[in-house]
């Protein structure tokens, strides 16, 4: 299965069901390093902001469940090259090497050792040969029709080589890396950023072709249309459950919805191909409060990142919502495969030590005026340094979130929606109609913004016609939707040009 409902969401079905992996662990002993338990039960039952729709919050698997599942292993792993700077005779000599397992926690000895672990986690791929094959990545024209990027070294980041078999080399993806790994122009790499891989365009294409060579089209539709329940449908929003929407589609349609997703956007699990969801960067997430852009997950300590972790790697595809299951029923454990504890906590020790890299943006005079712009406007009611975010919940005029004390995460809300448009956090399964506060740091390295990213720049964000239903938006678009409103936050649109250029000039700073 290659099509957008087990890969672009990369905790979907594929991956759940990307069981057959080769030499896998029992959890390993190792050194008294206090490792957090990832499905704590207790822990869980408060991890999320209940949905829009409480009734409908989901319900996870049992951690006896949960720990019947076997560990993955970790195989060694190798750069994959244009073809044009590939070193003569590379895959031929990984063809020669055995297969080699590299987490092992009884070797890691402290902190930096664990950090060191996780991001090897954090670069091991969950899936082999799916969307993207060995031919294609060795391929000149597959780069003119993807528009996958190439960092400075000719290595293609988002993709590791993988030896499970002697003799056999495979095209590891979908690793945290392939989603959260920039290419700058300069073809320098930021592992952790919001990530420019374009895996819905890419998803396009493999839905067209796997359409052409399909003995029956039509059945092949059809297949599309049932599955687009698994990691999207959420049938207790009736009419505006996104899988209604997506069955009346042709394939040409899903394709061209697919396309007109930018890379820095994914529509992922729990998300929709009409409201997708800007890849968040992860940079300086241990200082966050909620994790995903409807701050559906609270993130109180390495545990809970822990546990969003093993929920976006596929277990979250048996949660329950109401009387819906998006599985069905869960297969047997066996069929399936986890990350460790151990694993999970190095990857959070990983995650939580990237850093920035290196500010080209000077904090000249230009800058420092819009510095002053910056403090006169008001913007650090909502972006206060040095975080650049209070880190609260902002409610979308549709919604009304209980009053009083009700709801659990009052002390967090900000009761005055700023007209942001609702379909992500009310028509999904990330709904829970709220948007958290984003940081503004490191805005200079990344993009598109907005929750959807529909605009690819600041100056797009500070433009503004684009609160007009005749704006053209530079990111996300919807397939045949030529022009729309990119509505919400109002604030900067009434400055000068001057004023405006000196507070993005301060931004990207940050």
């Amino acid at each position: 299965m290659r099509s957008r409902v087990g890969i672009a969401g990369i905790a979907g079905c594929l991956i759940a069901f990307a069981g057959l992996v080769r030499g896998e662990l029992s959890s390993p002993t190792h050194r008294d390093v206090k490792v957090p338990k990832t499905w704590d039960e207790e822990a869980l039952a408060t991890l999320e902001v209940p949905l829009a729709n409480p009734a409908a919050s989901p319900v996870h698997i049992s951690a006896d469940y949960y720990y019947k599942i076997p560990v993955r292993g970790i195989f060694k792993s190798y750069p994959v090259y244009h073809p044009g700077r590939e070193p003569e005779g590379y895959l031929e000599r990984l063809r020669q090497l055995d297969p080699e397992i590299v987490f092992d926690p009884a070797k890691l000895a402290n902190e930096g050792d664990w950090t060191a672990a996780g991001e090897l986690v954090f670069d091991a791929p969950l899936v082999y040969d799916a969307l993207v094959k060995v031919a294609e990545v060795r391929d000149p024209a597959w780069y003119e029709r993807s528009g996958v990027p190439v960092a400075r070294d000719g290595t293609v980041p988002f993709f590791r080589y993988v030896v499970r078999e002697k003799g056999k080399v495979e095209l590891g993806q979908f690793s945290c890396g392939t989603c959260h790994t920039r290419v700058m122009p300069d073809g320098t790499v930021i592992k952790g950023a919001q990530g420019n891989f374009p895996v819905d365009r890419l998803d396009a294409q493999d839905r067209r072709a796997r359409s052409a060579l399909a003995a029956n089209a039509a059945e092949y539709l059809k297949g599309l249309h049932e599955r687009a329940g698994g990691p999207y449908g959420a049938p207790w929003l009736g009419d505006q459950d996104p899988q209604k929407r997506e069955q009346s589609l042709s394939l040409e349609e899903i394709a061209a919805s697919s396309e007109a997703i930018p890379p820095g956007v994914q529509a992922r699990f729990g998300s929709s191909l009409f409201y997708p969801v800007q890849v968040p960067d992860l940079i300086g997430v241990k200082d966050r409060a909620y994790l995903d852009r409807t701050g559906h997950v609270k993130h109180r300590s390495i545990g809970d990142l822990m546990r969003y972790a093993a929920l976006n790697q596929g277990i979250a595809f048996f949660d329950s919502y109401s009387s819906f299951t998006p599985s069905k029923l869960p297969p047997d454990p066996g069929f399936l495969r986890r990350y460790s504890d151990e694993m999970l906590y190095a990857l959070g020790l990983y995650i939580y030590a990237l850093q920035p890299p290196r500010n080209p943006n000077p904090l000249d005079e230009l800058a420092a005026r819009g510095k002053s712009v910056f403090g006169r406007e008001g913007c650090e009611f909502c972006h206060k340094a040095p975080l650049y975010t209070s880190n609260k919940l902002l409610p979308v005029a549709q919604y009304r979130p209980p009053a009083g004390a009700v709801h659990p995460q009052s002390k967090d809300i900000i009761p005055f929606p700023i007209g942001t448009d609702p379909g992500l956090t009310l028509y999904t399964r990330r709904g829970t109609g709220f948007y958290k506060v984003p940081s503004l740091k490191g805005v200079w390295y990344r993009g598109p913004f907005e929750h959807s990213g529909s605009v690819a720049t600041l100056e797009d964000w500070f433009d503004p016609r684009r609160l007009r239903d005749d704006y053209v938006p530079t990111g996300f678009h919807d397939r045949g939707m030529k022009t729309r409103a990119v509505k919400g936050h109002p604030f900067g649109l009434e400055l000068s040009l001057e004023d405006r250029k000196a507070l993005i000039a301060f931004l990207k700073t940050l």
